[in-house]
């Protein structure tokens, strides 16, 4: 692995500077590493007189740990590899997000939701794409899109992969895209050197209609019908303009009644286990420097609905000491939240309800979040009567989850007591924690090494093991089948965004680590 050593920091008024030996440096590293050293090390404008002196040595320091970072991380060859297929893996995989990112229905942004004008078109490209690829492809009730080779034995159980085809409002172009072309592509390559039609089995990619759930507040609507976890229900649900989702549905010629909604579920016998590549959503893989990890489990999720009801008054005639004011309260409940999510330690003891593995495990995974919050009436001069607010709590221990929630629920009826309010907490949504498959996880782990071994023709450290605080359509799959995940770093974790990025590079690595994972193991 390359190092580059500092030699001398000095600082100054003007900032700090530093020697740095970059001789063991390839010269686009070398390159790359003077000009992040060239552009970090000045002194910024908003460190003032006092604390320039510290800032500058911790600025210093901590650019270098970045640059050292960056330094450590995978370079790849540039050496075009035609046994890598770049051009099909990374080329053509690129300039498919891109096109596939300019299917929207919104100008200026991209926005495309469950069974929208911009989601048809943007499933037929995908199923060019397929095609391109030599499989045979249909769209099913719910519009997923699907495309199939069979192999050298049909009737063995089937690998699918897929991901989602439908985006946030304002989306980037990565998340769910990134892995239904990758697979694609994979499959691709595999056509092109003469091995698709000499897979052990059947191998299938969907992209699924729906998993963010934007149009009708209902998320997996594509993969939970393949899992046959979707309720009859979900069909008579409206969005804004009440629009239901069969007549989303019918709408683009689709034709589906509850009855024969099951007929949507894969009978578990005929699929042998379930792969999503997808964008990690998240900054750990950039950190540690690897354009790869394997995910172990997605987190468990609940959604708090907390209603708090006060007294309502005059924000200037009701004195301090008499007040019953439920935003206060609501502050003291969203502290509390936060202090009992960054060390449950501290609140949770070890029972027959919370053992020791529990704590350790959400310690290490436990993630709050308060998103909405209103007011009622919201007006500066008026002291709220009802204030209402939402709690995310994420946790790959669902009975640490539940520890948390019941620790937390208690804690609040307790402040809101003391302070003469009610408080009224409703479980809007609940979702298991989902451990991926250890052999399945493996598997890919071994593919992901031994593509970014390739890649960079040197043995790097392991491939990160990670989990994954988002939800995905492998948790819907996983009622169905065995699910592996493998996530792409992207840069600075940004995620729902059209800031989302992903290195040409780290698209490549990921379409040539399924490729290796089929080589191998299909």
């Amino acid at each position: 692995m390359n190092q580059c050593e500092v030699h001398f920091i000095s600082t100054s008024r003007f900032g700090c500077a530093c020697v740095i030996d970059f001789a063991n440096f390839s010269s686009q590293e070398h390159a790359a590493a003077a000009a992040m050293a060239t552009v970090c090390f000045t002194k910024p404008h908003h460190v003032s007189a006092n604390n320039n002196h510290c800032s500058s040595i911790f600025l210093c320091c901590f650019l270098l740990s970045l640059l050292s970072n960056a330094a450590s991380s995978y370079m790849f060859s540039d050496e075009k590899r035609d046994d890598l297929f770049p051009e099909i893996l990374r080329d053509e995989a690129v300039t498919r997000l891109n096109d596939l990112g300019k299917v929207s229905d919104a100008d200026g942004y991209l926005e495309r939701t469950f069974m929208s004008p911009a989601s048809v078109r943007a499933a037929s490209l995908i199923r060019e794409w397929m095609e391109d690829a030599g499989l045979r492809t249909w769209v099913d009730l719910m519009g997923n899109v699907h495309g199939r080779v069979e192999g050298m034995n049909a009737s063995a159980g089937a690998l699918l992969i897929g991901s989602h085809s439908d985006t946030v409002v304002d989306a980037g172009i990565f998340d769910g895209s990134l892995g239904i072309i990758s697979a694609i592509s994979a499959l691709k390559a595999l056509k092109s050197a003469g091995k698709l039609g000499k897979l052990k089995r059947p191998v299938e990619v969907i992209a699924f209609s729906d998993e963010e759930g934007v149009r009708f507040q209902s998320t997996f609507l594509g993969s939970a019908a393949v899992a046959g976890v979707l309720p009859a229900t979900v069909l008579q649900i409206s969005d804004k303009s009440r629009v239901t989702v069969q007549d989303a549905l019918k709408e683009n010629n689709i034709d589906i009644a509850e009855e024969n909604l099951l007929q949507l579920k894969y009978n578990p016998a005929s699929v042998w286990g379930y792969v999503e590549v997808h964008i990690e959503q998240g900054p750990v893989l950039e950190w540690v420097g690897f354009p790869l990890g394997v995910v172990k489990g997605i987190a468990g999720q609940t959604r708090l609905k907390v209603m708090v009801r006060g007294s309502q008054g005059h924000a200037g005639t009701v004195p301090m000491a008499m007040r019953q004011d439920p935003m206060a309260a609501t502050a003291e409940l969203i502290v509390l939240l936060e202090s009992l999510c960054k060390r449950p330690k501290d609140y949770l003891s070890v029972d027959s309800h919370c053992d020791g593995s529990t704590l350790e495990s959400l310690s290490n995974s436990l993630v709050c979040t308060v998103g909405e919050i209103s007011t009622w009436p919201s007006a500066s001069n008026v002291i709220p009567g009802q204030v209402t607010f939402t709690i995310d709590l994420r946790a790959i221990d669902d009975k640490g989850r539940e520890a948390i929630l019941y620790e937390l629920s208690n804690r609040m009826y307790q402040i809101c007591e003391s302070r003469s309010v009610s408080c009224n907490i409703e479980r809007k949504h609940d979702a298991n924690a989902v451990m991926c498959d250890s052999e399945l996880s493996s598997q890919l782990k071994s593919a992901a090494y031994g593509a970014l071994k390739m890649m960079t023709r040197e043995s790097k450290h392991e491939v990160p093991v990670m989990m994954s605080g988002a939800g995905h359509d492998a948790m819907a799959m996983s009622h169905l089948t065995k699910v592996g995940m493998l996530f792409v770093r992207c840069r600075g974790g940004v995620s729902h965004s059209p800031a989302e990025h992903v290195l040409d590079d780290d698209v490549w690595a990921a379409g040539l680590a399924i490729l290796a994972f089929l080589d191998t193991h299909m």
